[in-house]
């Protein structure tokens, strides 16, 4: 990410009222890889194929400000393989994870997690640390730390049904293993920002989990550990959330918990959930990713993401798709997308030209 890219997204995050809307993607290696056709694997292992493929999608796309930027990521790894999750490579997909915790009360024989030395984490340390000052030379910044969110970490070491099961029948268990991943997301954010260095402000956390459970098991079982991850932070760092899943049980409460970007799924129209937060976080969304992102044409992608935009009334908005970028969505509906938001942008200054020049004299 380009350093006046992070400045763009810095003020939008805090509904900063902008020129011109800007737009961002989550891209990532379920997309990179099928994207550039490259396989997995090469993807994952090979740090020059890693960093070419993030450098020429950045420069095939200057308009569009990629979240996080340069995200060495494992697919989910990196947490549950902290905590000994066992973790299934395959050489044309991202990978799997598996639960090894069977039963809530071996949580007290698990061994003392070292983020920086555990599992995938180490290695995305490691693979932070060699490409950093090359990203840097080339005039870029890494602006964000990132992690899968306590309620997704806990499902993958636990089995995501066996924990949802958990949280109703045992809650003192759930809440110890929510605890310990929210130790852990902490800690490896903080490891993150430790090798990254000072062009860090902020955070992107992402936990479609949330959108399992209903508004009193949120309050209960999620948001006190999401205001405490937020809260481990600089309380002017951008903070950025993101759960494809149901939105309904936590939309109202999200900017309590301290973050002020949201990103959400198709499910829901930006015009209720601007109705629903107001002024409190800045809305980054949300073309439907798959039907449209993916398998729509480029009229469809373009009628989409004006409806988007006109939903949102032109302020308080992020341009992205309901998500992370899908695998499979093809160039021409990026470009469809942008052409849109040009479009947009350009009526929308039209209005503000007018009132300027009816104000000059004479």
């Amino acid at each position: 990410m380009m350093p006046e890219q992070w400045d763009t997204f810095k003020r939008a995050a805090r509904r900063e009222k902008l020129t011109n809307i800007p737009m961002a993607l989550i891209v990532d290696s379920p997309w990179i890889p099928g994207y550039l056709g490259i396989s997995h694997m090469d993807y994952y292992l090979d740090p020059e194929t890693w960093f070419q493929s993030n450098l020429r999608v950045m420069r095939e796309f200057p308009d569009v400000i990629f979240v996080p930027s340069w995200w060495m990521e494992y697919g989910m790894a990196a947490e549950p393989s902290v905590l000994g999750a066992k973790i299934k490579f395959w050489p044309d997909n991202t990978p799997g994870e598996y639960h090894t915790l069977y039963r809530l009360e071996d949580i007290d024989k698990f061994p003392r997690y070292e983020v920086e030395a555990d599992g995938f984490a180490a290695l995305t340390l490691h693979r932070i640390h060699m490409h950093k000052s090359r990203i840097l030379d080339l005039g870029h910044v890494l602006p964000l730390v990132t992690a899968r969110g306590p309620l997704c970490t806990a499902g993958f070491v636990r089995g995501t049904t066996q924990f949802m099961l958990d949280l109703l029948e045992s809650p003192k268990g759930a809440h110890k293993l929510i605890d310990l991943c929210t130790r852990v997301v902490i800690d490896w954010l903080k490891a993150q920002h430790k090798v990254m260095g000072d062009t860090v402000e902020g955070i992107l956390l992402l936990d479609d989990i949330v959108g399992f459970v209903s508004e009193a098991h949120y309050l209960e079982y999620a948001h006190p550990y999401l205001t405490r991850i937020c809260e481990a932070f600089p309380s002017d760092w951008v903070k950025i959330y993101h759960n494809d899943a149901a939105i309904d049980a936590c939309l109202d409460h999200l900017p309590d918990a301290g973050f002020n970007v949201l990103n959400w799924g198709k499910q829901k129209d930006i015009r209720e959930v601007k109705r629903r937060v107001g002024d409190r976080m800045c809305l980054m969304g949300n073309v439907n990713p798959l039907e449209v992102g993916v398998r729509g044409t480029p009229d469809e992608v373009r009628a989409a993401t004006l409806d988007v935009l006109e939903g949102s009334g032109g302020e308080g908005v992020i341009l992205s798709v309901g998500g992370g970028t899908s695998p499979g969505m093809p160039r021409q509906n990026i470009v469809a997308m942008l052409d849109a938001l040009r479009d947009f942008n350009s009526r929308r200054r039209e209005p503000e030209a007018e009132r300027r020049w009816s104000t000059v004299p004479g």
